[in-house]
């Protein structure tokens, strides 16, 4: 080939122009700090600075727009936001009856109570497993939880469900949460706000962690006791069914994330969806699963604004707070 038919190949290529006009595209552009400190503002620029920076602003934009149209807001978090200092972020919002319905894990329960007793403290990720056990501590990520804790835990949790037997002897889990909410009377629960402003809270695998162990060995002793998740099932897919719009804001994922977007399938789908986690799709959780995956089954709607923010929740879910909900 000759050297200018390979220069004009080349130059072809290299300098293709686009096919479509972007005059009216928005136009990448991160804060100037030229202007000085403004925390309001730098979190204004995210949105022309690309990448989970605009996700994070679109996550605002969709929960101011659920807030706008009144929607039933279903929140859901992990134990492990409620071990961090994410709890008093949630107690803020069941406080001031910001959110609708609330779906968590067993430790996402009883970790809040037992905060109400005695506090987590910070740790280091790289203490050596052996050496905490040693010392009696439990370790969440850098997050210390004496045992201790879950002694007194205990000594709380266990009279009240001998307590509760002696009235009967099946409970809902959104019951029995009320009931902790109400006895743990303590203005720094995220469980208390909900019992006085009447925000369901659902915990369909309330079993795994302490409360399951506590429930265990009373077994033993009144076998009669039990937790039934039959009941709630059918409130919070009725929640679902009889909302008007919805909107989901859900942080972490596995069965908080499914639970939420399953009973959102009995209204053939949510219209707003906003997911924070850093799962990934390729080996096909549901954990993973961006919210388009969610409107092939019909768990949020075709044209619903929904986004995914891949990152952190205990950096990005307080700034979505600020903006959004205060």
């Amino acid at each position: 080939m000759e050297e200018s038919k390979k220069l004009e190949i080349a130059k072809k290529n290299i300098l293709r122009l686009p096919e479509k006009n972007f005059d009216n595209s928005t136009i990448i552009k991160g804060y100037d700090f030229n202007n000085g400190v403004n925390y309001e503002k730098i979190i204004d620029s995210f949105y022309t600075t690309g990448f989970q920076a605009t996700n994070l602003t679109k996550a605002i934009s969709i929960i101011k727009k659920m807030r706008e149209e009144k929607c039933t807001i279903f929140l859901g978090y992990t134990s492990n936001m409620v071990s961090s200092g994410l709890r008093d972020i949630f107690r803020y919002l069941a406080e001031h009856k910001l959110v609708d319905v609330i779906v968590t894990t067993g430790g996402g329960i009883e970790e809040d109570i037992i905060k109400c007793i005695e506090p987590f403290l910070l740790g280091e990720f790289t203490t050596a497993g052996k050496e905490l056990r040693e010392a009696g501590i439990n370790r969440i990520g850098n997050i210390f939880v004496p045992n201790d804790r879950y002694v007194k835990f205990e000594r709380f949790f266990v009279p009240l469900i001998d307590k509760l037997s002696k009235i009967k002897e099946s409970y809902s889990p959104s019951e029995l949460i009320n009931i902790l909410g109400k006895e743990i009377n303590n203005e720094e629960s995220i469980y208390y706000w909900c019992y006085k402003n009447s925000i369901p809270v659902f915990c369909p695998a309330i079993t795994d962690g302490s409360v399951g162990d506590m429930i265990y060995f009373y077994k033993y002793q009144n076998d009669r006791f039990n937790i039934d998740i039959a009941d709630d099932i059918k409130k919070i897919n009725d929640i679902a069914i009889t909302a008007n719009k919805t909107g989901l804001i859900i942080l972490g994922s596995g069965i908080v994330k499914h639970h939420i977007c399953n009973a959102n399938m009995f209204r053939n789908g949510a219209e707003y969806a906003v997911y924070v986690n850093n799962a990934q799709e390729f080996d096909g959780s549901d954990a993973g699963a961006r919210p388009d995956e969610a409107v092939s089954w019909g768990k949020i709607l075709p044209e619903a604004n929904m986004v995914k923010v891949f990152g952190d929740a205990t950096i990005l879910f307080p700034l979505i707070v600020a903006k959004a909900f205060v």
